[in-house]
């Protein structure tokens, strides 16, 4: 059992969300949204707009510049049965950009709803695409768990990506009760999204229009971006009462050799945009302790943070020497970027290394999420919801926002 407090047990960290504060569409402005500032242990209010006011000129905002994909599909078998099929993470090819470039054929691991309805058999969608008719085909390879292996094949003209995007739909939260419309193309994506794999936005960035970058800019606060593919696991309830008996699930992600240096730079000033960037930014900190201390070599291992990472040894490098031990790793083998996956688990206790501020939206009761947020500000998260929740704050992804020093 890893070095945690046994003691925490979910019902802690529950609280009434009544099902009205639950933002099913987002505000008609980005930016127009409301957002809760907790500093200096008060609580206050404002517009997001207003965010530059509440940013120190000198800190870095860290961005997770993911890129959501169409990632349902929905057929129907001959009998009328429905089935949907949500794609969730590459399996062959295993990386993102490769999969997105594959012709006619590609695996990835999905969740079916319906499943029960296709016993055997291989689906089949018509597509319409540039004024050309083909099919779209799934077929069942193996079931593990919850996920099934499923391999898609299509017209080859096409790539997967240009497949998803024209048959695809937005895959909205489970919480927003309705179809996906037009609007949620846009509205359910950052303005700086460009890494396509999320199946879930980070939402926390969703706020953010190019005026209010531009404001912060001009402030002269500076910005660097991650890149973490949100996986449908971010909305996977804690299924013990126990904390410490829940399963994390894993997310992969990549940052530049760029990222490290002006995080390096701007020690003990980095404010994160979101859940996302907050597991990123410290997963690097153990990367980096993992290098400095074991020498691991990047190129033939590569990174897994495993959920208990930060609990199993009380690393005592400091922030500094260990993007400092990243970067000379990346210099030495001549590398741009590290990708890693990591399944940190940030609850009460926790000892924040990188980060110095967050940006986040308002989570679900009894979630990691919201652990994570207790990890952050302490019991005073009881007291931060609540004004929310009385001030008439939006809740959950396409809800309003809070800044947490």
């Amino acid at each position: 059992m890893p070095k945690v407090d046994n003691n925490i047990t979910v019902e802690e960290y529950a609280y009434n969300l009544p099902d009205e504060k639950i933002a099913q569409f987002p505000e008609a402005e980005r930016d127009m949204s409301k957002l809760l500032v907790y500093a200096n242990k008060t609580i206050s209010d404002t517009l997001f707009i207003n965010i530059d006011n509440y940013i120190p000129s000198d800190n870095l905002l860290v961005f997770n510049n993911t890129k959501v994909i169409r990632a349902r599909i929905l057929f129907q078998k001959e009998s009328g049965s429905a089935i949907e099929i949500f794609c969730l993470e590459p399996v062959s090819p295993p990386d993102y950009e490769t999969s997105f470039c594959s012709r006619g054929e590609a695996i990835w691991k999905c969740i079916v709803g319906n499943l029960k309805k296709w016993k055997k058999g291989t689906l089949i969608k018509t597509v319409i695409q540039n004024g050309k008719v083909y099919e779209l085909k799934a077929e069942k390879v193996k079931q593990s768990g919850d996920s099934v292996e499923i391999k898609f094949g299509w017209n080859p003209e096409f790539t997967f990506s240009e497949m998803l995007e024209n048959t695809g739909r937005i895959p909205l939260p489970p919480y927003i009760d309705r179809d996906d419309v037009e609007k949620d193309t846009t509205r359910y994506q950052t303005v700086f999204a460009c890494m396509k794999g999320s199946v879930a936005a980070p939402t926390a960035g969703l706020h953010f229009s190019e005026r209010v970058i531009e404001k912060l800019k001009n402030r002269g606060v500076a910005f660097s971006e991650i890149t973490l593919h949100v996986g449908a696991g971010t909305f996977q309830p804690l299924k013990s009462n126990n904390v410490a008996e829940h399963k994390m699930h894993r997310e992969h992600f990549i940052v530049t050799s760029d990222t490290i240096n002006i995080l390096l730079q701007k020690s003990g000033k980095v404010i994160a945009v979101g859940t996302t960037t907050v597991r990123t930014l410290e997963s690097i900190y153990y990367i980096g302790a993992g290098i400095y201390n074991k020498g691991i070599n990047i190129k033939k291992e590569g990174f897994l943070i495993s959920q208990w990472e930060p609990y199993k040894t009380d690393y005592e490098i400091s922030p500094e020497t260990s993007l400092k031990a990243i970067l000379e790793y990346m210099k030495i083998n001549d590398l741009e970027q590290i990708e890693a996956s990591t399944e940190i688990m940030i609850i009460p206790r926790y000892k924040f290394r990188i980060v110095n501020g967050m940006i986040t939206n308002f989570h679900q009761p009894c979630s990691t999420l919201l652990l994570l947020v207790s990890a952050w500000t302490g019991e005073k998260w009881r007291d931060i919801y609540d004004y929310a929740l009385k001030n008439n704050f939006r809740f959950l992804s396409y809800g309003d926002c809070s800044l947490l020093f």
